[in-house]
Formats: C-alpha cells, structure tokens, sequence
C-alpha cells in the first residue's frame, strides 16, 4: 500500500479511515472528509482527518 500524502487529500473526498479504537483490530470506517488535521506533509500512521460525522482517525485508503 503506497503512503497517503497530505495533498492527496481534499475536503469533500470519500475516504477510509481507522478510528483510534480500532487501531488494534484494523476496522476501517468510511466517510466524507471534512477537515484535514494533521499539519505535516505525511504522516507514517497516515494523514489524520475529520469526517462530517464528527469522527477521527487516519486515511488508509480513498475511495475512487
């Protein structure tokens, strides 16, 4: 899986994210970005988000 970059990522994009909580067990969680939260250009752990559900976590994967 290639490195997600910051500016891969846009508001409004479909994402998947892993939530804190389920760092451990991997379950990834869809939705819509809303704002982009981690500052540097990468992250090894991934680019941390918020979705316009109000939850947080770090994009694993966009969905095309």
């Amino acid at each position: 899986m290639s490195e997600i970059k910051r500016s891969d990522i846009k508001p409004g994009m479909h994402v998947k994210i892993v939530l804190k909580e389920d760092q451990r067990t991997g379950n990834l969680t869809e939705g819509i970005v809303k704002d982009i939260l981690t500052k540097s250009a990468k992250h090894p752990h991934g680019i941390k988000v918020r979705l316009e559900t109000g939850e947080v976590g770090r994009v694993k994967e966009i969905v095309e």
